[in-house]
Protein backbone atom coordinates (compact mmCIF):
# COMPACT_ATOMS: atom_id res chain seq x y z
CA UNK A 1 0.00 0.00 0.00
CA UNK A 2 1.11 3.68 -0.35
CA UNK A 3 0.27 6.62 2.23
CA UNK A 4 -0.20 9.92 1.78
CA UNK A 5 0.54 11.71 4.68
CA UNK A 6 1.79 15.16 6.18
CA UNK A 7 3.19 15.04 9.58
CA UNK A 8 1.08 16.31 11.98
CA UNK A 9 -2.31 16.46 10.17
CA UNK A 10 -4.92 15.05 10.08
CA UNK A 11 -2.83 12.13 8.66
CA UNK A 12 -1.59 11.79 11.60
CA UNK A 13 -4.68 9.41 13.25
CA UNK A 14 -4.73 7.32 9.88
CA UNK A 15 -0.87 6.55 10.61
CA UNK A 16 -1.43 5.43 14.31
CA UNK A 17 -4.21 2.97 13.04
CA UNK A 18 -1.87 1.71 10.52
CA UNK A 19 0.93 1.23 12.83
CA UNK A 20 -1.95 -0.27 15.44
CA UNK A 21 -2.87 -3.18 12.37
CA UNK A 22 0.80 -3.35 12.01
CA UNK A 23 0.59 -3.17 8.03
CA UNK A 24 3.29 -2.82 5.70
CA UNK A 25 2.94 0.38 3.40
CA UNK A 26 5.24 2.93 1.74
CA UNK A 27 4.88 6.31 2.89
CA UNK A 28 4.97 9.33 0.40
CA UNK A 29 5.04 12.48 2.06
CA UNK A 30 2.80 15.42 0.84
CA UNK A 31 4.07 19.26 1.65
CA UNK A 32 1.17 20.96 1.97
CA UNK A 33 2.59 24.74 2.52
CA UNK A 34 4.90 23.80 -0.71
CA UNK A 35 1.55 22.69 -2.83
CA UNK A 36 2.23 19.24 -3.26
CA UNK A 37 -1.07 18.31 -2.84
CA UNK A 38 -2.33 20.82 -5.42
CA UNK A 39 -0.23 19.04 -8.19
CA UNK A 40 -1.27 16.94 -10.87
CA UNK A 41 -0.11 14.02 -10.19
CA UNK A 42 -1.71 13.92 -6.49
CA UNK A 43 -4.80 15.50 -7.57
CA UNK A 44 -5.20 12.53 -9.79
CA UNK A 45 -5.07 10.49 -7.04
CA UNK A 46 -7.30 12.58 -4.94
CA UNK A 47 -9.33 15.32 -6.53
CA UNK A 48 -10.01 17.15 -3.66
CA UNK A 49 -5.95 17.88 -2.78
CA UNK A 50 -6.52 16.65 0.39
CA UNK A 51 -4.64 14.17 3.22
CA UNK A 52 -4.69 11.15 4.00
CA UNK A 53 -4.89 9.21 0.97
CA UNK A 54 -3.98 5.64 1.31
CA UNK A 55 -3.72 3.49 -2.31
CA UNK A 56 -4.46 -0.46 -1.40
CA UNK A 57 -2.68 -2.95 -3.01
CA UNK A 58 -5.28 -3.54 -6.14
CA UNK A 59 -4.53 0.80 -6.66
CA UNK A 60 -7.90 1.80 -5.24
CA UNK A 61 -7.32 4.96 -4.08
CA UNK A 62 -9.04 5.96 -0.54
CA UNK A 63 -8.93 9.56 -0.09
CA UNK A 64 -10.43 11.02 3.06
CA UNK A 65 -9.99 9.92 6.82
CA UNK A 66 -13.28 8.17 7.21
CA UNK A 67 -13.35 6.18 4.35
CA UNK A 68 -9.86 5.24 4.57
CA UNK A 69 -10.64 3.80 8.61
CA UNK A 70 -13.61 2.20 7.76
CA UNK A 71 -11.91 -0.20 5.11
CA UNK A 72 -8.90 -0.85 7.03
CA UNK A 73 -11.41 -1.79 9.98
CA UNK A 74 -13.13 -4.14 7.69
CA UNK A 75 -9.74 -5.46 6.05
CA UNK A 76 -9.64 -6.53 9.22
CA UNK A 77 -12.58 -7.90 11.10
CA UNK A 78 -10.40 -9.68 13.82
CA UNK A 79 -9.40 -6.57 15.31
CA UNK A 80 -13.17 -5.42 16.35
CA UNK A 81 -12.36 -1.78 15.03
CA UNK A 82 -15.74 -1.24 14.17
CA UNK A 83 -18.19 -2.95 15.91
CA UNK A 84 -21.08 -5.43 14.77
CA UNK A 85 -23.24 -4.56 17.17
CA UNK A 86 -25.53 -1.73 14.85
CA UNK A 87 -26.35 0.55 18.01
CA UNK A 88 -22.33 0.79 18.84
CA UNK A 89 -21.24 0.89 15.32
CA UNK A 90 -23.72 3.77 14.38
CA UNK A 91 -22.04 5.50 17.78
CA UNK A 92 -18.57 4.71 16.52
CA UNK A 93 -19.44 5.92 13.24
CA UNK A 94 -21.45 9.10 14.72
CA UNK A 95 -18.29 10.50 16.68
CA UNK A 96 -16.01 9.72 14.20
CA UNK A 97 -17.95 11.94 11.94
CA UNK A 98 -18.37 14.89 14.34
CA UNK A 99 -14.71 14.82 14.96
CA UNK A 100 -13.64 15.02 11.37
CA UNK A 101 -16.74 17.16 9.92
CA UNK A 102 -16.95 19.39 13.12
CA UNK A 103 -14.65 19.71 15.40
CA UNK A 104 -11.66 19.69 12.57
CA UNK A 105 -13.73 21.13 9.79
CA UNK A 106 -15.39 24.20 11.38
CA UNK A 107 -13.22 24.50 14.08
CA UNK A 108 -9.71 23.93 14.15
CA UNK A 109 -10.04 24.84 9.94
CA UNK A 110 -10.60 28.59 11.50
CA UNK A 111 -7.67 28.50 13.47
CA UNK A 112 -4.80 27.01 11.26
CA UNK A 113 -5.95 28.27 7.57
CA UNK A 114 -8.02 31.82 8.64
CA UNK A 115 -7.32 33.03 5.67
CA UNK A 116 -10.21 30.91 3.79
CA UNK A 117 -12.31 32.83 5.94
CA UNK A 118 -10.70 36.62 6.50
CA UNK A 119 -8.58 37.98 3.18
CA UNK A 120 -8.28 41.09 5.56
CA UNK A 121 -5.57 40.52 8.14
CA UNK A 122 -7.27 42.48 10.59
CA UNK A 123 -10.56 40.53 10.66
CA UNK A 124 -7.99 36.99 11.40
CA UNK A 125 -7.67 37.14 14.94
CA UNK A 126 -11.48 37.53 15.23
CA UNK A 127 -11.35 33.81 12.86
CA UNK A 128 -9.33 32.16 14.77
CA UNK A 129 -11.14 33.12 18.16
CA UNK A 130 -14.68 31.68 16.61
CA UNK A 131 -12.42 28.66 15.60
CA UNK A 132 -11.09 28.11 18.92
CA UNK A 133 -15.16 28.65 20.84
CA UNK A 134 -16.22 26.14 18.17
CA UNK A 135 -13.14 23.68 19.00
CA UNK A 136 -13.83 24.36 22.69
CA UNK A 137 -18.15 23.36 22.37
CA UNK A 138 -17.53 20.82 19.81
CA UNK A 139 -14.88 19.23 22.57
CA UNK A 140 -18.25 19.30 25.19
CA UNK A 141 -20.39 17.59 22.46
CA UNK A 142 -17.57 14.99 21.89
CA UNK A 143 -17.52 14.29 25.77
CA UNK A 144 -21.11 13.94 26.45
CA UNK A 145 -21.01 11.33 22.97
CA UNK A 146 -18.43 8.91 24.87
CA UNK A 147 -19.89 6.07 26.30
CA UNK A 148 -16.75 3.83 27.46
CA UNK A 149 -15.04 4.01 30.63
CA UNK A 150 -11.60 4.85 28.33
CA UNK A 151 -12.23 4.39 24.73
CA UNK A 152 -15.27 5.95 22.37
CA UNK A 153 -16.97 2.60 23.45
CA UNK A 154 -16.34 -0.20 25.57
CA UNK A 155 -13.96 -1.47 23.12
CA UNK A 156 -11.11 0.52 20.91
CA UNK A 157 -12.30 1.47 17.84
CA UNK A 158 -11.67 3.53 14.62
CA UNK A 159 -13.53 6.41 16.18
CA UNK A 160 -10.60 6.39 18.61
CA UNK A 161 -8.03 7.19 16.06
CA UNK A 162 -10.36 10.54 14.95
CA UNK A 163 -10.34 11.65 18.34
CA UNK A 164 -6.70 11.64 18.83
CA UNK A 165 -5.68 13.76 16.09
CA UNK A 166 -7.93 16.60 17.61
CA UNK A 167 -6.60 15.78 20.84
CA UNK A 168 -3.14 16.42 19.68
CA UNK A 169 -3.69 19.36 17.90
CA UNK A 170 -5.84 21.11 20.91
CA UNK A 171 -2.56 20.06 22.85
CA UNK A 172 -0.09 21.63 20.35
CA UNK A 173 -2.23 25.28 20.72
CA UNK A 174 -2.91 25.01 24.27
CA UNK A 175 -6.19 24.16 24.39
CA UNK A 176 -7.26 22.15 27.75
CA UNK A 177 -9.33 19.45 26.99
CA UNK A 178 -12.06 18.37 29.34
CA UNK A 179 -11.46 15.57 31.81
CA UNK A 180 -12.60 12.34 29.78
CA UNK A 181 -11.12 13.57 26.42
CA UNK A 182 -7.72 14.06 28.82
CA UNK A 183 -7.85 10.64 30.10
CA UNK A 184 -8.77 9.07 26.33
CA UNK A 185 -5.83 11.33 25.04
CA UNK A 186 -3.04 10.12 27.88
CA UNK A 187 -3.97 6.41 27.04
CA UNK A 188 -4.00 6.94 23.39
CA UNK A 189 -0.14 8.41 24.14
CA UNK A 190 0.90 5.13 25.84
CA UNK A 191 0.04 3.12 23.09
CA UNK A 192 3.27 2.02 21.21
CA UNK A 193 1.96 2.44 17.33
CA UNK A 194 1.19 6.58 18.32
CA UNK A 195 4.60 6.69 20.16
CA UNK A 196 6.26 5.48 17.75
CA UNK A 197 3.98 7.36 15.07
CA UNK A 198 4.73 10.57 16.78
CA UNK A 199 8.33 9.75 17.04
CA UNK A 200 8.70 9.35 13.57
CA UNK A 201 6.78 12.50 12.85
CA UNK A 202 9.01 14.39 14.69
CA UNK A 203 7.02 15.01 17.64
CA UNK A 204 9.44 14.30 20.17
CA UNK A 205 8.49 17.40 22.29
CA UNK A 206 4.96 15.88 22.87
CA UNK A 207 6.62 12.52 24.10
CA UNK A 208 8.32 14.11 26.45
CA UNK A 209 5.79 15.82 27.70
CA UNK A 210 4.30 12.64 28.21
CA UNK A 211 6.62 10.05 29.37
CA UNK A 212 4.97 6.29 28.51
CA UNK A 213 4.10 4.80 32.14
CA UNK A 214 4.56 1.02 31.17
Amino acid sequence: MKFYMTPGSCSTGIHVLLEELDLFFEVHLVDLMAGDNLKRDYLALNPRGSVPTLVDDEGQAHTDFQSIAVWLAERHPRRGLLPKDEPARTRVLGLLDYAITVVHGEGFTRIFVTERYATDAAERSSVEREGRALVARGFEQLERMLTGSLWVEREFSIADFALFYVEFWADRIGLALPARLDRHYRAMLERPAARRVLGEEGYHSTLRKYPATA
